[in-house]
């Protein structure tokens, strides 16, 4: 089905009492939007879309369905993208531009250029939890809420059954409420990594941690403060196994990654970004804060000094 032109205006009145249930089949019957898009958009669509947690899940079928159904939207400065409090109409996929997450009036964060937006309110028919403002020119890719809900929703109610088990293992999480690590298997992806391969670098700048799935991850660590040790050789500081996470650390001080992590063997990981590690991790910060401490010892230990964590 071709569907009509989008229009940000054109929003429907009250979904909140919709109901949707993940299990029934009725994929074949619903029918599919198709925005036609030249090559040149597509290209970068795919581009916008490639590091789009939500989407890692789904086969390529599934995910062909939904860049057909994407549609461009251009933004000017201090557009509003969306408004708190009004029902949940497109998930937003940024392509450019910078956007204030405006909550009761104060801004609590932004998208600088990437990222991903609205899906909360798809996801859980709740109201859209803050106002998505514009601050210049810029350009988003929409996908329609009949389209989220039949393959993202639909494909996370799998994902939920998949993942429910190991989720609730995981010692982190254990503070949270059943519907909290529920929120929390939505948004996650999965990545595979092979014998050797770098999984994240120490310096970089952090948008996401790891909880290991399978396998084991070796963190190596350079000394910035020792550089005569060993011609500043990086020495391994711990190993993450089934259940354990890493790749915190720098979202918690709001630093670049502080370590390297390598995968021994074959891993598979569970990745949260930052946007979602914020959203529903904050309340086990302080537990992970307690973990600093730990790793300053490590450091003293093997450096004599834990500066590389503080400056």
């Amino acid at each position: 089905m071709k569907a009509p032109p989008p229009s940000r205006f054109n929003r429907r009145v009250s979904v909140c009492a919709e109901a949707f249930n993940p299990d029934d089949d009725d994929e074949d019957t619903e029918p599919r939007v198709v925005h036609p898009k030249t090559d040149e958009q597509r290209c970068r669509l795919q581009e916008a879309c490639r590091d789009i947690l939500l989407f890692k899940t789904l086969d390529q079928e599934q995910f062909s369905q939904v860049l057909d159904a994407m549609f461009e939207l251009k933004v000017e400065p201090q557009e509003h993208v969306i408004d708190q409090g009004d029902d949940g109409d497109n998930f937003y996929v940024i392509e450019r531009g910078v956007y204030d997450i405006v909550v009761s009036g104060k801004c609590v964060g932004q998208y600088n250029n990437k990222g991903s937006f609205g899906e909360l309110a798809l996801m859980y028919n709740t109201p859209r939890a803050a106002t998505i403002v514009a601050t210049q020119e810029g350009a988003l890719w929409g996908l329609d809420r009949a389209t989220f809900r039949r393959l993202i929703v639909k494909n996370n109610a799998k994902k939920r059954k998949m993942y429910e088990i190991f989720i609730e293992s995981v010692p982190l999480l254990k503070s949270l409420e059943a519907t909290e690590r529920m929120k929390i298997v939505d948004v996650l992806g999965m990545k595979q990594f092979s014998e050797g391969e770098r999984i994240i670098t120490q310096g970089d700048k952090a948008d996401c941690f790891y909880i290991v799935e399978s396998g084991e991850v070796k963190i190596m660590m350079k000394s910035k403060t020792k550089a005569d040790h060993a011609d500043n050789t990086e020495v391994e500081i711990a190993r993450c196994s089934r259940g354990q996470y890493f790749g915190e650390l720098a979202l918690v001080t709001n630093k670049p990654r502080a370590a390297s992590a390598y995968a021994e063997g074959d891993v598979k990981c569970l990745v949260i970004d930052v946007q979602a590690f914020e959203r529903l991790l904050g309340s086990c910060k302080e537990i992970m804060k307690r973990n600093i401490s730990h790793y300053e010892e490590q450091l003293v230990a093997l450096f004599g000094s834990s500066m590389d964590l503080r400056d």
